[in-house]
C-alpha cells in the first residue's frame, strides 16, 4: 500500500534532517543531490521544515553559475536542549547539549555513600538545573540516564536491584517531577557505553559486538546485528553473575560475589596487584585504574628502554602520554568523556576523564623497585587470564567476533592489556575475536546518553504533522 501524501512528505522532511544532522549546514542542490528528490519537492520541505522552526538560513554558498549565492541551511540548533546524565555509586555527572548534540555546560558532583535518599536525589536533581541554567536552557526537552542495574524492557524502569543506592530507582520520578515538560528515561549504563563505542568508538566498524565494561564493577553488553540484545527481562550481559572457577563461592540470586565479579571488580583487580608485587603509592588511595595504568607504564617504559634496564622518569610517562587516545580531548561536541562525579578537574587529553581514587598522575618509573617491571608484567598477564576466562565465555555462547574492553580499567590498560587477553583468546577457542580497547573509558556512558537523548528528540521534533510509523533504529 502506496504512502499517504502526508506520510510521504514526513518521510522525506526526516531524511533532509538526518542529512542536515550527518553533513552539517546544505543548499537546496544537496539536498536534492543526496535526497534523490524532485526539486520542487526539495523546495517544499524546505520551507515546510523553515515554518515548523527546525531549520534556518545559516549562510550562503557559492556556485558555478549566475545568479544569486545558493542559500544555506542548518539545524535550528536551539530549537530543543537535551541532558545526559551519568549515575554512579559515587555521584553523579550531568551534561547539557543543543539538538545537533553540541555540548553547552557539564559538571558533576560527589554523592557520599552514607547520604540519604532524599538528601542525594535533591543533590542529583539540582545538579541537572543548575547545567541546564548554566548552558541557558531554559527548559529541557529530553534528558538521558544512563545508570548501573537492570532495566525493565516492557516499563522502562530501573528495577529495585539489591547493592545500589535507592536514590537510583527513584532518580527518573523525582526528575520527571522537576521536570514536567521533559521526556526522562533511563538505559543501563554499559549499554549506553556500548552505543558510543559503536558511533563514536572503536565498534564503529562492527554490527555485531560485545562490551565488557570494567570499572567499579562489571558488565557486558551485547550487540547483534546492529541491535542491543536486553533480554527477557533486560539483564542480557549481567557478567558479574557469571560462575567461574577461582572463587570460593558461587554467585547467588541477590550477590555476585563468588562470579567473574570476584575476578575482574575493582576491588578485585587492586588485590591482585598488591598479590603480584605492584607497589601501592605512598600517600595515595590505590585504584585499579591507577595500579593498571601503572603497570601499562612499567612495561611499556621497559620496552622503550629495554627489558633489563630500570625504566626512567621520562620513560614511563611518555609511555603513559601512549596508552592515552590522542591529545584532542574536545569537549564541545560529545565529549569522550565527562567529569568523574566528584572531580572539578577539567578533561584529560584523550577524552580520560578523572577517576576517584586514581591520583592525579602515574608514579613515574623511578618510584618502583628494580623488580617493577617483572611485578607490573606479572600482574598484566594475570590480570588478563582473569579477564580471558569472562570473554571466552561470552565468545562460546555469541560469537561475537570483536570484544571491547570498556570502562575506566579497559582504557587504562590500553593495547597492553587487550593484546595479552586477544592472546589468550585464540588459545582457549577456535573462533576468530577481536580484542580493542575501549577509545572513550567511562566517559561512554555520558557520550551514550546524550547520543540517546538526541536521538529521542530529534524522533519527536523531526516527525512535523503526521506522526510517522516508528522506526527501529536498534536501540
Amino acid at each position: 500500500m502506496p504512502a499517504s501524501p502526508s506520510t510521504a512528505r514526513a518521510i522525506n522532511d526526516r531524511l533532509a534532517l538526518r542529512l542536515l544532522q550527518q553533513e552539517g549546514p546544505l543548499t537546496a542542490g544537496q539536498l536534492k543531490q543526496l535526497t534523490g528528490l524532485s526539486r520542487p519537492t526539495v523546495a517544499d520541505l524546505v520551507e515546510r521544515l523553515g515554518a515548523a522552526g527546525l531549520i534556518a538560513v545559516v549562510g550562503e554558498a557559492g556556485e558555478q553559475r549566475r545568479g544569486p549565492n545558493a542559500k544555506v541551511y542548518g539545524i535550528v540548533a536551539d530549537r530543543a536542549h537535551l541532558a545526559a546524565v551519568d549515575v554512579r555509586t559515587e555521584g553523579v555527572a550531568v551534561a547539557v547539549a543543543d539538538l545537533v548534540g553540541r555540548v553547552l555546560a557539564e559538571a558533576s558532583v560527589p554523592i557520599a555513600g552514607d547520604t540519604g535518599t532524599g538528601p542525594a536525589l535533591e543533590q542529583a536533581v539540582t545538579l541537572v538545573e543548575r547545567v541546564a541554567k548554566e548552558a541557558g536552557a531554559e527548559r529541557l526537552h529530553t534528558v538521558g540516564i544512563g545508570a548501573p542495574g537492570l532495566v525493565d524492557p516492557s516499563s522502562g524502569e530501573l528495577r529495585d536491584s539489591t547493592g545500589l543506592p535507592e536514590w537510583h530507582r527513584r532518580l527518573v520520578a523525582t526528575l520527571q517531577e522537576r521536570l514536567p515538560e521533559a521526556r526522562v528515561s533511563v538505559e543501563n549504563e554499559t549499554n549506553l557505553a556500548a552505543l558510543a563505542e559503536q558511533r563514536d568508538g572503536v565498534a564503529q566498524d562492527r554490527d555485531t559486538f560485545v562490551l565488557l565494561w570494567l570499572g567499579h564493577g562489571t558488565g557486558a553488553a551485547v550487540v547483534l546485528d546492529g541491535a542491543l540484545r536486553r533480554g527477557a527481562s533486560g539483564g542480557t550481559g549481567e557478567i558479574g553473575f557469571l560462575p567461574v572457577p577461582g572463587t570460593a563461592a558461587l554467585p547467588s540470586a541477590t550477590d555476585c560475589e563468588g562470579g567473574f565479579h570476584s575476578l575482574a571488580s575493582s576491588a578485585a583487580v587492586v588485590s591482585l596487584a598488591a598479590e603480584c608485587g605492584m607497589p601501592a603509592t605512598p600517600g595515595e588511595q590505590t585504584s585499579a585504574v591507577g595500579v593498571v595504568r601503572a603497570a601499562v607504564a612499567v612495561v611499556r617504559a621497559a620496552a622503550d628502554g629495554g627489558s633489563g634496564e630500570e625504566p626512567t622518569a621520562n620513560g614511563a610517562e611518555g609511555a603513559v602520554r601512549a596508552s592515552g587516545t590522542g591529545s584532542s580531548g574536545s569537549s564541545t561536541l560529545l565529549p569522550g568523556a565527562a567529569p568523574t562525579p566528584g572531580s572539578s578537574a577539567p578533561l584529560l587529553p584523550g577524552g580520560a576523564a578523572p577517576v576517584p581514587g586514581a591520583g592525579s598522575r602515574t608514579p613515574g618509573a623511578e618510584e618502583f623497585p628494580p623488580t617493577a617491571h617483572a611485578a607490573a608484567a606479572r600482574f598484566l598477564n594475570a590480570l588478563a587470564d582473569r579477564l580471558a576466562v569472562g570473554v571466552a565465555s561470552v565468545v562460546a555462547i555469541l560469537d561475537p567476533g570483536c570484544v571491547v574492553l570498556g570502562g575506566e580499567v579497559g582504557q587504562a590498560g590500553g593495547e597492553e592489556l587487550a593484546s595479552r587477553v586477544r592472546d589468550r583468546i585464540a588459545r582457549m577457542t577456535p573462533l576468530p575475536t577481536e580484542v580493542r580497547a575501549t577509545t572513550l573509558g567511562g566517559g561512554a556512558v555520558l557520550r551514550g546518553a546524550l547520543l540517546t537523548a538526541r536521538d529521542r528528540a530529534q524522533e519527536v521534533l523531526f516527525t512535523p504533522g503526521e506522526p510517522l510509523p516508528r522506526s527501529s533504529p536498534g536501540w
